[in-house]
């Protein structure tokens, strides 16, 4: 699953990249005004959780907000460099709301679930090293 999106990123940079002038600076700039819209309502909808589901819900506002901003960037200035960048928020983003949710847990099943969170944050890991760029 996290391979496929990886795939599903990379492909989303090349089409990114095949649309000449993909995004003025005034778009640029209001859909950046947008993300940080965004990120403040989303982390308002957090304030109103309690305990780890609170926690759970920051880690995802604060991953959304920076694969938005990475993705941003992508379809602004495309490039590998770009790409790598919107794989790796999103691996980053995947393991921190895994890491929080292995929170819930206790014991051997906490300790099985940030194992398995950071086996598939290092899976992710090798997969951006073999991105060409």
């Amino acid at each position: 699953m996290k391979r496929h999106l990886l795939v599903l990123a990379i492909a989303s940079g090349f089409v990114a990249m095949s649309s000449a002038n993909a995004m003025t600076k005034d778009e640029y700039n209001v859909a950046k005004e947008k993300i940080e819209a965004n990120y403040k309502v989303a982390k308002a909808q957090c304030d109103t959780l309690k305990d780890n589901a609170k926690d759970v819900c920051m880690e995802q506002a604060k991953g959304t907000e920076k694969v938005s901003r990475a993705e941003l960037e992508q379809q602004y200035k495309p490039s590998t460099s770009n790409a790598k960048s919107v794989a790796e928020a999103k691996a980053d983003m995947n393991y921190n709301v895994a890491k929080e949710k292995c929170d819930d847990q206790s014991g051997d099943a906490k300790s099985a679930c940030v194992n398995q969170a950071k086996a598939d944050h290092d899976r992710a890991k090798a997969d951006m090293k073999a991105m060409k760029g």
